[in-house]
């Protein structure tokens, strides 16, 4: 805004892959903002959370998957870490900051040997995915295999059992839309997750967390249409970034990853349309935009497409 101009309302950020189609938050009691949350509602969370997620396993909620991330690296002694790159920043910079080696193979082969590897499936920000044997194997390699999920409700047939030495990380907030709901989750061996809710503390997800993650998780319906939407409206993000003549290199149902030529030449001129995006420094040509949501939003975006094909 202080280099493009505009209020916060009139900018469209697609800097991020949280859905612009969010759940509909719903009324809420007095009950949880009043009192503390209680046990059975964490419980029913978490079982609504393996119903949707497919995951039957021990876990535990916190405020979202980036808390889980900063915990992680206190399971074990610092060694040897191996991040799966390029990937999504934060596991690398947690790791790095609790005392860890970090290194950061882009060859899935590479991390044979690690006693943490970390592997985000679909991949941030090219949507490289594993199937769940891929992972089986590398956990056989590595000390402890975190699998980070953060995307996965796109595509469910991805997603990996927990095992002994398997952490799975859901991020509730980007596919519903919520990221300031700060709700993420942690499955695996029942020793991980006990010695995560040790760090954690007894109450790691306020009261209306719990409530509306619970409402959401539940609603099967909601989020099969969802995903229906947003495959469609990947497709229609495709067919703009084509005639614009990009080319779309990967990404999700969430966000497209796009060769632009020269990415903050396109960036800046999205911006002076008030329409953000992701670039990178190790990859010049790359820019990443997330999926506009109401039709106002697709508007505001095809015409700052059209100040670039011009």
């Amino acid at each position: 805004m202080a280099r493009f101009g505009g209020q916060r309302g009139d900018w469209l950020d697609l800097s991020t892959g949280i859905n612009r189609r969010a759940y509909a938050v719903p009324d809420l009691p007095p009950e949880p903002w009043r009192a503390l949350p209680t046990k059975a509602e964490q419980a029913a969370l978490l079982t609504a959370a393996r119903r949707a997620y497919g995951i039957d396993a021990p876990g535990i909620a916190l405020a979202g998957a980036q808390a889980a991330i900063g915990l992680i690296p206190r399971l074990r002694a610092a060694g040897l870490a191996r991040v799966l790159s390029p990937t999504y920043n934060e596991h690398a910079a947690a790791l790095h900051a609790a005392g860890w080696t970090v290194e950061t193979p882009e060859d899935a082969a590479a991390l044979n040997g690690a006693d943490i590897a970390v592997v985000v499936n679909p991949n941030n920000p090219d949507g490289r995915h594993w199937s769940a044997d891929a992972l089986r194997d590398i956990a056989n390699t590595v000390g402890l295999l975190v699998v980070d999920e953060s995307f996965a409700d796109m595509t469910p047939e991805h997603t990996v059992a927990p095992a002994d030495n398997i952490l799975v990380l859901r991020s509730f907030g980007k596919f519903f839309g919520l990221a300031g709901l700060r709700l993420g989750f942690v499955f695996g061996a029942q020793e991980l997750i006990a010695a995560l809710e040790g760090m954690a503390g007894p109450w790691p997800v306020s009261g209306p967390a719990l409530a509306i993650g619970t409402a959401a998780l539940t609603d099967l319906d909601w989020q099969a249409a969802m995903r229906d939407q947003l495959q469609a409206d990947a497709l229609r993000l495709d067919a703009l970034a084509a005639a614009t003549g990009w080319t779309v290199l990967g990404g999700t149902a969430l966000f497209r990853l796009l060769d632009v030529g020269d990415s903050r030449a396109a960036q800046d001129a999205l911006a002076k349309h008030h329409v953000w995006s992701r670039v990178f420094p190790y990859a010049p040509t790359w820019l990443r935009l997330g999926l506009p949501g109401a039709e106002a939003e697709w508007v505001q975006l095809e015409n700052a497409l059209q100040g670039l094909r011009a």
